[in-house]
């Protein structure tokens, strides 16, 4: 059984760019979610820093995460938000 994978993706966004970072984040929710593999897919802002958002990710391995990258919803999130954000992604496998 495969196991896991857990996704913790951090998007800073620039300076005046906050709500269409924003918006982009919010349009590709729907369509992840929807996807075959997708277990879990929550958009999070940081209370105490309205421009950080925080998007907590479950896929049933690598090889469903590297599908939803080369999803046209995924491209288009990427290329919204490239030069006016900056991201941080953490993989993690649950250990307990």
């Amino acid at each position: 059984m495969t196991q896991a994978l857990i996704v913790v993706a951090t998007i800073t966004a620039h300076a005046g760019h906050e709500a269409a970072v924003r918006s982009a984040l919010e349009q590709v929710v729907p369509p992840s979610r929807a996807e075959a593999d997708c277990r879990r897919y929550e958009l999070h802002v940081d209370n105490a820093a309205p421009n950080r958002f925080v998007m907590l990710e479950e896929w049933t391995g690598q090889a469903a995460l590297t599908e939803h990258e080369a999803t046209p919803h995924f491209k288009t999130l990427a290329a919204a938000i490239g030069g006016v954000a900056t991201i941080e992604i953490a993989k993690l496998t649950k250990l307990a």
